[in-house]
């Protein structure tokens, strides 16, 4: 590194050697415990992001930390060529804690769990209804990841238009309308995906009618149901899976962001019927599965998924709820959502907000351009909760 380089701070190397796709505020993080961050020049910052939904389990977990420091001292990867003991004891896991589930299929993101869910229904159907029943349902508000595949299934035009042509095969209903879906679901379908809340769309949770009327076309017409819970699932919502709430079970789910504590893990878990029909070479990633990330995740599962913790979530998701909503600002419209996956509906650009917020030691975050995402780690406590809700009150008023 040249002597140029050396006197750098971050963001200057930041802005001259990354690709700018991403706009950042003006500081840079560099500790964090429980629900808060601390930058460079030592601000702390009560964050209601937890890296978009990932830091379920919050910053400097001593469980995780020893966990990752154990399995650091052995091999990092295997590749997918072998067994490992972390591998298979989480797959177990994941069975054991989502009842609709017979098998796993490692990832390292959502957006490749979807694209493997997608490539699983394709073929699903080819082999039991032979050609020309190929297509995927998805609906309007819907965010299913950025790879070409899951962006087909995005319907948001800034996402999809400098990427044209995307996957065909996606038709779009909207949500929450019954009779919308069965409208487009036909026997040419092989597969719906949907949210059971949206998060990227505005949080928005899916109703009980909606699920049900779901479940019911893709028995009717032989399609498969997928439930995307990359962002709602795995304890967020105060159940485990966020589907829970509906009693409607899919034939598969993808789930990610919080799996693994930050460290990059997707899973899609399948029915047998599903699985049965997948071989060896038929679909296949380098890193998916490796012997740290699941050891951590397994770690993440089993203490998320024990019930006084999601009790707990339960309890101060409706709590924080309920303190939003007593903010007297005329700026807020509607609170909405479950658990600890909350959406803050405004009457202003959400933007601004998140900017102010910044300066008050507060990280927010939009869903959309007038709506706040609340979606800090799973163990913040009511006290930080009031907190936050005192600081957001302060903003609201600094903006309005």
């Amino acid at each position: 590194m040249t002597k140029e380089r050396t006197t750098m701070n971050p963001i200057q190397l930041e802005q001259q050697y990354l690709v700018q796709a991403y706009s950042r505020p003006p500081f840079v993080l560099e500790n964090g415990e429980g629900a808060w961050l601390q930058d460079s020049a030592g601000k702390r910052y009560l964050d209601l992001v937890a890296g978009i939904a990932v830091n379920a389990l919050g910053y400097g977990d001593p469980e995780i930390a020893a966990t990752i420091r154990e399995m650091a001292a052995r091999p990092l990867h295997y590749s997918n060529l072998y067994h490992s003991e972390p591998m298979a004891r989480l797959a177990a896991r994941l069975v054991d804690v989502t009842p609709f589930a017979d098998r796993v299929h490692y990832q390292n993101s959502g957006a490749e769990c979807n694209e493997a869910a997608f490539k699983f229904a394709r073929k699903w159907a080819r082999e039991h209804y032979g050609e020309g029943k190929s297509d995927i349902v998805a609906f309007t508000g819907a965010f299913h990841g950025r790879t070409m595949g899951a962006l087909a299934a995005t319907p948001r035009p800034k996402y999809q238009e400098p990427y044209r042509p995307l996957m065909p095969g996606v038709r779009f209903a909207e949500f929450n309308n019954p009779d919308s879906a069965a409208e487009v679901i036909d026997d040419g379908v092989c597969a719906v995906i949907v949210e059971p809340i949206q998060g990227e769309g505005g949080i928005h949770p899916a109703d009980d009618a909606f699920m049900v009327a779901l479940r019911e076309l893709t028995h009717k017409h032989n399609a498969l149901l997928i439930f995307d819970e990359v962002q709602c699932g795995v304890g967020r919502t105060g159940r485990f899976w966020a589907h829970e709430a509906y009693g409607v079970l899919p034939d598969m789910l993808c789930a990610a962001k919080p799996l693994a504590a930050g460290l990059p893990i997707g899973v899609v878990l399948v029915t047998e019927r599903v699985a049965e029909i997948i071989h060896p070479g038929d679909h296949g990633t380098t890193f998916a599965g490796g012997p740290l990330v699941t050891a951590v995740a397994d770690v993440v599962v089993r203490r998320i998924s024990d019930p006084a913790f999601l009790k707990r979530v339960e309890q101060t998701g409706a709590y924080f709820k309920e303190r939003i909503e007593e903010i007297n600002s005329p700026h807020i419209r509607e609170v909405r959502g479950r658990g600890l996956m909350l959406g803050v509906q405004l009457d202003i650009p959400a933007g601004p907000v998140v900017n102010a917020g910044y300066e008050q030691g507060l990280l927010l975050l939009n869903a959309g351009p007038d709506v706040l995402r609340i979606i800090p780690p799973l163990i913040i406590s009511q006290a930080e909760v009031d907190i936050a809700v005192e600081r957001l009150s302060a903003i609201l008023a600094q903006v309005g």
